[in-house]
């Protein structure tokens, strides 16, 4: 028979570490007075690394070592809302201006509870998009914006 105490942590776990359909994505800036507020949809949060093959001398074996990284840009999605008027003050801001930023985009469950984080050591706009106004087809206009950045993993740090 399961002690309550083995219950109560089994309960908790199975609640605490659900994952749900409805997750939600902040991103933040190290600019504290833009919030670009809460997004829907990420798209391009991955890494990849270029792949280096080496066959010494008449062997056939062949060696391959992991090459350079590469991060693709991130779009992040959402319904345009009053917090679009921020990244548009943001946008113009950084324009012109090449200044370098950082921050992190956290993943929140249905609760609000972060769930991860990605820092991004550096990243700045490279687009911004609204989709098409329609008001006879009853979906609001979603805004779109595109992120390049250096990365997410903390891999220059030797341990």
């Amino acid at each position: 028979m399961v002690g309550v105490g083995k219950l109560n942590t089994k309960l908790s776990e199975f609640l605490f570490d659900q994952v749900a359909m409805t997750h939600r994505f902040v991103v933040q800036i190290d600019l504290e007075e833009y919030d670009l507020g809460t997004w829907t949809k990420v798209a391009g949060l991955q890494v990849t690394w270029s792949k280096h093959k080496y066959r010494p001398g008449d062997n056939n074996d062949e060696l391959i070592f992991p090459g350079n990284v590469e991060y693709p840009t991130i779009k992040l999605s959402r319904a345009a809302s009053s917090k679009s008027a921020n990244v548009q003050e943001w946008l113009k801001r950084t324009s012109r201006s090449h200044t370098v930023l950082s921050g992190g985009i956290h993943m929140l469950d249905y609760l609000g509870v972060p769930v991860i984080t990605w820092e991004l050591k550096q990243f700045f706009p490279v687009g911004w998009s609204i989709s098409d106004f329609d008001s006879t087809s009853g979906r609001p206009a979603i805004e779109t914006l595109e992120l390049a950045h250096t990365g997410f993993l903390d891999d220059e740090k030797r341990s």
